[in-house]
């Protein structure tokens, strides 16, 4: 066996291993650029979440209540209202708590989610409220008997279906209606007489 036959083998070895470690080079970048590329997919889909779950997330709960920021002219307006006030207040639907850091409030308030059902707001002297038609016929009867006489409820958007306003203020979508509970409380109580006694008569 020639000199030049016995290397030939060495040679293709050699030319087989370099080959396995460029390869072997391809398939680490080739897995960094996917772990790069998964990560930018999730990094997007978290990102996307973060976005829009404002804005679907409402739309699967019992009463939707979307995201739709105060305006100026009525986070004034509601301020007006209640700026005789004194005793705790609670915003229902604050979304970004504008309310709070405009009247400098921000530092003593606390948010919560929660489901709207379940709380009490009988501690509460001042209710707020960013409503949507939907919930407003059950948060009347909700916060009739839970909260205080002393209590004043400021809806924003739309009304209450069944409460007198004691005052309204603001024009189109800055309006507001103020109801002091001592009011709709009496007016409940009437309410109730009356459809006792038909019943008595019938």
């Amino acid at each position: 066996m020639s000199q030049e036959q016995r290397l030939l083998p060495e040679s293709r070895k050699s030319n087989v291993g370099s080959s396995n470690e460029g390869s072997g080079n391809g398939g680490s970048t080739t897995r960094r650029v996917g772990l790069v590329a998964t990560g930018v997919l999730c990094g997007s889909l978290v990102a996307l979440y973060a976005a829009a779950a404002p804005f679907v997330l409402p739309a699967l709960r019992r009463v939707c209540l979307p995201f739709v920021p105060a305006t100026p002219a009525q986070v004034d307006t509601v301020l007006r209202a209640l700026r005789s006030r004194s005793g705790t207040l609670v915003d229902i639907g604050s979304g970004d708590g504008r309310i709070a850091w405009r009247e400098g409030v921000h530092h003593s308030t606390s948010f919560h989610i929660s489901d709207l059902w379940k709380v009490s707001f009988s501690q509460y002297s001042n209710v707020v409220i960013f409503g949507v038609p939907q919930m407003m016929d059950q948060l009347e009867l909700k916060l009739g008997a839970e909260l205080q006489s002393t209590a004043r409820v400021v809806a924003c958007r739309f009304p209450f279906p069944r409460w007198v306003p004691d005052h309204m203020a603001g024009e189109g979508i800055d309006t507001v209606w103020v109801y002091d509970a001592e009011t709709f409380k009496t007016e409940q109580r009437d309410r109730t007489d009356t459809e006792d006694e038909r019943r008595r008569f019938k």
